[in-house]
């Protein structure tokens, strides 16, 4: 191991160039944490609590009867450990809250970091199919090489922040490309994104009213800024602040017109990689420059040796996954348990947002009934369940039960059965999953009977909103599952 470091110890120096970048990144990343931690509080318990839609207790027996002793390697998770009391899932998320406090003021950092990993990585897994989101792995890639950060930066680990950087974007767009979408390739993927994105707000609203033209200049500022704008990255320092400008516009854009958490806040945070000291330095008050100590130590050889296992590891499980995903040879598939074995810790994913576009919006509309004559509809807090309800902002947050519905229309199995276990829940009157609704118009007893109505929404125009107050038009489809799925 000496040797290997001693090899590549001009990788492994401090690097003095990001120190205040350093610094920046990781109070950004406090934040995020903070509002991830503090989104699943309010409602963990609901999803996989004991009275959740999926008890965890359950997936967990599921794993061994399947798995056996390789259970925990497949869904590693302190709750082996604790057990899946409701307590201990609220717990979590708390101490989450407390630690992201910790490391936004500066304690401990390299220890809240570790615990940060471990918990939100338990909760990732607790959570099953509600967390099994594309910026749930990017948070826990950039945690997990945050923990090496403290200490100092070295060019090794700035590599491996860019190349984090760099799949989210360049994957992104590749996929686009081999999707086969016609939206993509014909340049209307903006004329459906505004109004059929899981939970829009009020600004898709206005973007769908553009003009034709510049929606499909969108569709190209797009694909231009996740086919080749990503390879800037890894080119001399001008390109790499041109990268970092046309991301983090991007982001803004899509942060002005769209409900998606915290992803598009982190790679604005990711992109501080892309610039350094130097330029930072113009721009933050001089007093907060000088009270940034610095915290870099000496090389040291586990720290170092951590940091050479991520550059073998998570290069190698992307590539493979990647690789396996457009191309089918048998040594790329004989690769593939390593690399998912290295993914289920969280690190090496790959990245796809929306290489599909959806071209209906079909929302679902539950109602109860104690006689089969008068319904009474259940509400929820941020998907569209009236034609009226004005269109509303949930970032950071994500209301990951109004989020997965959004899915459900497509009928696949997966959503079929959490789906399933959703309604039951609410037949039987769980309190848990009903706190998870903005209304239940059955507070005291569950209905006799629950049915489920399935609408096309469209937005309305600039005078049909004028006119009637709407945001939205509505057409009756049927009752689901009993019409064809959603397609994509």
């Amino acid at each position: 191991m000496e040797s290997i470091i001693a090899r590549l110890k001009p990788l492994l120096d401090y690097d003095d160039r990001y120190q205040i970048i350093s610094w920046l990144f990781l109070r950004l990343l406090a934040l995020i944490y903070l509002s991830a931690f503090a989104s699943l509080a309010s409602q963990i318990t609901g999803l996989v609590g004991s009275q959740g839609i999926l008890p965890l207790d359950n997936h967990f027996a599921l794993a061994q009867q399947h798995l056996g002793d390789q259970a925990w390697l497949r869904f590693p998770s302190i709750f082996w450990l604790t057990g899946t009391d409701d307590g201990l899932l609220q717990s979590a998320a708390l101490l989450g809250i407390l630690l992201s406090l910790m490391l936004l003021i500066g304690r401990w950092q390299r220890s809240v970091l570790i615990l940060l990993f471990l918990l939100y990585l338990s909760l990732y897994h607790a959570g099953q199919v509600f967390m099994n989101f594309q910026w749930d792995t990017l948070l826990l890639e950039a945690g997990f090489l945050s923990i090496f950060l403290v200490g100092g930066a070295n060019p090794l680990l700035i590599f491996l922040f860019d190349w984090l950087l760099f799949r989210l974007r360049f994957m992104s767009g590749l996929f686009k490309l081999f999707s086969n979408d016609p939206s993509w390739s014909g340049f209307t993927a903006l004329n459906y994104y505004f109004e059929t994105q899981p939970l829009p707000h009020i600004g898709a609203w206005y973007a769908h009213q553009l003009p034709d033209l510049l929606l499909k200049a969108g569709v190209g500022l797009t694909l231009f800024s996740e086919l080749i704008v990503p390879f800037f990255i890894f080119l001399p320092r001008k390109f790499r602040l041109a990268a970092a400008g046309i991301t983090i516009l991007m982001q803004l854009l899509i942060i002005a017109t769209s409900n998606h958490n915290f992803i598009n806040f982190l790679t604005i945070a990711l992109c501080l990689f892309l610039l350094d000291d130097k330029l930072i330095k113009s721009i933050v008050p001089a007093r907060l420059v000088t009270n940034i100590k610095s915290t870099h130590n000496s090389v040291g050889s586990i720290r170092s040796f951590m940091i050479i296992l991520c550059f073998i590891a998570i290069p190698t499980s992307s590539l493979i996954s990647f690789s396996a995903k457009l191309w089918d040879h048998s040594v790329i598939k004989q690769s593939l348990p390593l690399a998912e074995t290295v993914q289920h810790f969280g690190i090496g994913h790959l990245y796809h947002i929306f290489p599909t576009m959806q071209t209906e919006r079909h929302e679902l509309i539950i109602q109860g009934s104690n006689d089969g004559r008068a319904w009474r509809s259940y509400q929820f807090n941020y998907k569209p369940d009236d034609a009226t309800d004005r269109l509303r902002f949930n970032l950071p947050h994500q209301p990951r039960l109004d989020w997965m519905l959004w899915f459900v229309p497509t009928q696949h199995p997966v959503q079929i059965y959490w789906f399933d276990q959703f309604m039951r829940q609410v037949k039987a009157g769980s309190p848990s999953v009903t706190s998870l609704l903005a209304r239940n118009p059955y507070p005291d007893t569950p209905p006799k009977y629950l049915r489920v109505l399935v609408y096309r929404y469209s937005f309305t125009n600039s005078e049909e909103k004028a006119d009637t107050g709407h945001w939205w038009k509505t057409e009756f489809l049927g009752e689901f599952p009993h019409l064809s799925p959603r397609s994509p």
